[in-house]
Order: structure tokens, then sequence, then C-alpha cells
């Protein structure tokens, strides 16, 4: 296997080309088309054979009417699903406690995860002004090769445009069934998150998480919940939890097709997907077994709810748990031997 890595440049025009004329009519503003241009370290050509690379993203206004690598056509590599695991610039222990319980360390971890499984999973990360981090990252990206990187600042008041940005990414690059947003301080279950996915589902539109209904900010002066402007009962709208949810292609592809500042951003990422997933009427699937706080049999992602949005001490916690049978028992956990 050749040790150079390949880069996506994918740029994000205001449309893109999609197979099924019948989808693309469905689009609010109608279909973005992308270019991506492919740079192979000292010439080269070497490919990986499930796919598992870094990919850099920026997206700017150019328009062009495919994908393509040279001359030929690049097609979106085909997945059941896409796990982009949200990641920051002082990550780097979470990502090193991950590396060693359920996310594979190396290629052929990554690759066996994927025929097992019919998961891809990559660290998403945006950038910094600071050269060093960025020199930091730069070879942590060469070591370990698993990184979607995204043409954003990263910053914890931009989580939101950071979302939109991924989930974007994401649909260019992979043909996945489901696109998961997760963060870096949960214990995930991938073989039992592969079987949630695979369930068969009648509604093409459907956003799958651990829902809550209940406050996130509030204006004190108008004594009430920002973010749609009014309260459901006594209660408020329904949206999952951040640290883990799944929407399917089509909810993904109408996301894809929206103008940036088609919808409005709030401050907090989950309550923003939560607020757009209302105004595309999709299906909310409920699913407890993606917050529990302890593993067991049939828990999918694992974290310390309500106590903390993930686990209270990742980098410990996540090896912890990692340690016991019923957590690391699975059979798409044999890639980090």
């Amino acid at each position: 296997m050749p040790s150079s890595k390949k880069f996506f440049y994918a740029r994000n025009p205001s449309i893109i080309t999609r197979k099924s004329i019948a989808l693309a009519l469905c689009f609010i503003t109608g279909v973005l088309l992308i270019s991506i241009s492919i740079l192979r370290h000292n010439n080269i050509t070497g490919v990986y054979k499930c796919n598992p690379i870094s990919v850099s993203v920026a997206w700017d206004q150019s328009v062009s009417a495919f994908l393509s690598d040279g001359d030929h056509k690049q097609q979106r590599h085909k997945v059941m699903g896409f796990v982009g695991i949200q990641t920051g610039f002082a990550s780097v222990g979470r990502r090193r406690s991950l590396r060693k319980t359920w996310m594979p360390s190396h290629h052929l971890g990554l690759q066996r995860l994927e025929e097992s499984t019919g998961l891809a999973l990559r660290f998403v990360i945006g950038k910094t002004r600071d050269k060093s981090k960025m020199r930091e990252l730069k070879k942590e990206v060469e070591e370990y090769d698993d990184f979607l990187l995204l043409d954003i600042q990263e910053e914890y008041s931009k989580l939101p445009y950071k979302t939109l940005a991924f989930f974007k990414a994401a649909y260019a690059l992979f043909d996945s069934d489901f696109y998961v947003k997760a963060d870096d301080d949960i214990y995930l279950r991938p073989d039992r998150l592969s079987l949630l996915l695979a369930k068969e589902r009648h509604h093409s539109q459907t956003y799958i998480g651990c829902m809550k209904k209940g406050p996130v900010f509030t204006d004190p002066k108008l004594k009430w919940h920002e973010p749609l402007g009014f309260m459901l009962g006594k209660e408020y709208f329904l949206h999952a939890y951040g640290p883990i949810y799944a929407l399917s292609a089509d909810v993904v592809a109408s996301l894809v097709a929206l103008r940036n500042n088609s919808f409005r951003m709030f401050s907090n990422e989950d309550v923003t997907i939560g607020a757009w997933m209302l105004a595309m009427n999709v299906k909310h699937e409920n699913n407890r077994q993606l917050c529990q706080p302890k593993c067991t049999a049939t828990s999918i992602a694992v974290w310390d709810i309500p106590k903390c949005s993930g686990l209270c001490n990742p980098e410990k916690k996540m090896l912890e748990l990692h340690q016991m049978k019923i957590c690391a028992n699975s059979p798409t956990l044999v890639s980090n031997e």
C-alpha cells in the first residue's frame, strides 16, 4: 500500500448534479454542482481499496458540472453510513483514546470496519490561524490519514456552520444511506450503529437521534425560548441531543441544495439542526440506545447523560469503558490489534 496521501479539494458552487432527475426536482433552490480535483503527494498515483483517506474540502462559488479525477468521472464512494466524528485542535488526547478503543487506527482497520459494518469513519475538523496547530494537525493527518478537513474556521461559536459544511462535504464525497454526526467524546458501538441504520424504513426523510424537548437558551426580556420563537404547549420543539444523530440521504440532499443563508443559525448546533428538521417535516425516530450512561447488550452510544454532553472525562473514561467486556466485545473492534 503506498505511503502517499490523497487530498480532494471539493469546491462548493450553488448547484450539484444528481443522477435522479426526480430527486433533483425536489431540491428547494436547485441543484448543486461540485468539482473535485485530486492532488497526489510526490506524484504517486496509488489508491486505497476501501477509500480510507483524508480529504480536504474547500467551498467556493465556482461552477462545474461533474465530479472529476482528471478526465475521468469520479463516483462518490458508496457506503451504508458515513460517520463524521467532530473534533477540534484541543482534542488530540481524545482522538488518541478513540484510536485505542472503537476507532481503527490504521488503513487496514478502517477497511475491515467498513467491510463488516458498511460504515466509513473520519474525524472532521476545520482550520485555525495558529500555524503551529496547523503543522501539528498536518503531522497527525500524515500519520493516521483518517480526517475530513473543512475549509472553515474551527470555533465553538461557529459549530452550526461547521455542521452544515460537514454534511455538504460528506454528501459530495460519499453516496451514503445515512450521514451520522458524532462527537469525539462518546463511546460508539459501530456494529450496533450499523444494525440501527440497516433497519427497513418506509419514510425516506428520517432524523434519528436521542430526542429531547427542552430549553436551550432564554431571552430574559421576552421570557421565552428563542429556537423557534414559540412554545409547543409547555414543552419546546423536539430535537436530538448533539453528541450523535443521523440524517437520511434525502434529508442531507435537501441541506446541500440550500444556500448557506437560507435557514437561520442558532447558537446551539443541535437546536439548529432540529429546527431545520421541523421545517423539512422529517420523520423523527427517537432511539434511547444512542444516549446510554453505560454499556449494555443493546446500547449504541455511551456517554454521561445528563451530567455531561458526552463523557465527563473522555480521555480516561473511553479507555476504562473499553476494558469492560460488555463494551468492547464486538466483531468490529479487532482492527487495532
